[in-house]
């Protein structure tokens, strides 16, 4: 395995494994960044390229702008992913990520004719159901702020850090902003298998609304809870990710 030289800002992949069987596209919540699946390369099969997504205005792409709507930002990612779906590839989305990739895979199914062979979704509320919340992203700044407290969104080290949160907000509120104004369209199902990640403690997704993501596929489906609320990924990470391995390794 050696370190990758064809540089594309979509995926910020650690390492280039060419003997790979699968590619795993992993797409952040909102306001997270393709280094947040830095420790996930090690856990996994050595069949399965880890390739992190990275949407513009986030992580190493910080200065250029954001999407504040899904369609444009799902035909951008589709044009920045084409060249790295030469082999079977696999979706999974955490929250925002969620949705991104469900209705990439969509697009992807419509314009292209490729689909993944397996859709992972974490932590978000199937498509289907609308959000009972009101809408966060035009808040004002400390209501915003109060908010996302609220749902443990930020980390406490950038609540502390003044420059951090003048960085982060912005794009924090341009993902909600993709989030908060999607209307969903029903589509023909994927034929694709979905795996559902829930937190049990998770009052953002419900058990019954992760569970509704049966409704999208024609393939089998699984939903699978964790200890911890909206972020199990890392107060779990260790279940979580043997969990996604051992999904993996029935693949092939």
């Amino acid at each position: 395995m050696t370190i990758t030289t064809n540089y594309n800002p979509w995926v910020q992949r650690l390492t280039y494994n060419p003997e790979a069987s699968l590619r795993l596209f992993c797409f952040p919540h909102a306001g997270g960044k393709a280094l947040d699946f830095r420790m996930w390369s090690d856990k996994l099969l050595k069949t399965v390229e880890l390739c992190p997504v990275e949407l513009p205005g986030h992580g190493r792409r910080l200065k250029e702008p954001l999407f504040t709507r899904l369609e444009p930002l799902l035909k951008a990612i589709a044009q920045g992913l084409l060249s790295h779906l030469d082999k079977p590839f696999a979706f999974f989305g955490h929250s925002m990520g969620a949705l991104v990739s469900f209705e990439l895979a969509h697009l992807l199914r419509k314009e292209y004719g490729l689909e993944p062979v397996h859709l992972f979704v974490s932590g978000r509320r199937a498509p289907q159901i609308s959000n009972p919340s009101p809408p966060m992203h035009a808040l004002p700044k400390s209501a915003f702020v109060k908010e996302l407290c609220r749902l443990n969104g930020i980390p406490q080290v950038v609540l502390d850090n003044t420059e951090l949160m003048q960085l982060f907000l912005p794009v924090l509120q341009a993902d909600f902003a993709v989030n908060e104004t999607y209307v969903y369209t029903p589509e023909p199902k994927l034929n694709c298998p979905i795996t559902v990640l829930g937190g049990l403690q998770d009052q953002v997704a419900k058990f019954d609304d992760l569970a509704a993501w049966q409704e999208q596929t024609t393939a089998s489906y699984q939903l699978q809870m964790f200890p911890g609320d909206h972020f199990f990924l890392h107060s779990a990470q260790t279940l979580f990710l043997k969990f996604l391995k051992d999904v993996l390794a029935n693949m092939f």
